[in-house]
């Protein structure tokens, strides 16, 4: 019986299991290379960005925690950050890797992307102008 279940994988020979470990070798190697690219890669990608986002942070930045905490940096040292909360401005201290997000970054990139979607609806117009007086020209 286990020589059943052997020759299903190849030849038990010596020849033969050397010529079978090949094929499954290589479809190992591959599921490796696939896995990297799904999951080990954009792990490391969003690591990357969160760490540069904690060393972006400037004073008056309004964040998130991710305990849900929203406040304003007041103070920014080597490993901690000091926010006020709320409108009676409790102070907390709050180690830097606890930040999930920057919402005055996130607010200025979106800004930043209007003022280029804008850019690009007037120079879309502006050529649109210049097609039109050409024609106009033409037609003189």
């Amino acid at each position: 019986m286990l020589y059943n279940a052997l020759s299903l994988f190849g030849n038990a020979s010596g020849d033969g299991s050397k010529q079978s470990m090949l094929p499954m070798l290589l479809i190992m190697g591959g599921l490796f290379v696939l896995m990297y690219f799904t999951s080990i890669r954009p792990q490391k990608k969003r690591q990357k960005e969160e760490q540069q986002l904690r060393e972006n942070l400037q004073i008056g930045d309004e964040i998130t925690t991710i305990g849900g905490i929203m406040g304003r940096i007041v103070t920014i040292k080597e490993d901690s950050i000091i926010i006020e909360t709320g409108a009676d401005r409790v102070k907390m201290r709050v180690m830097r890797w606890a930040v999930q997000t920057n919402n005055t970054a996130t607010e200025k990139l979106q800004a930043e992307r209007e003022a280029a979607k804008k850019a690009q609806e007037e120079a879309k117009q502006a050529r649109i102008e210049e097609a039109k007086n050409k024609k106009s020209k033409k037609e003189d």
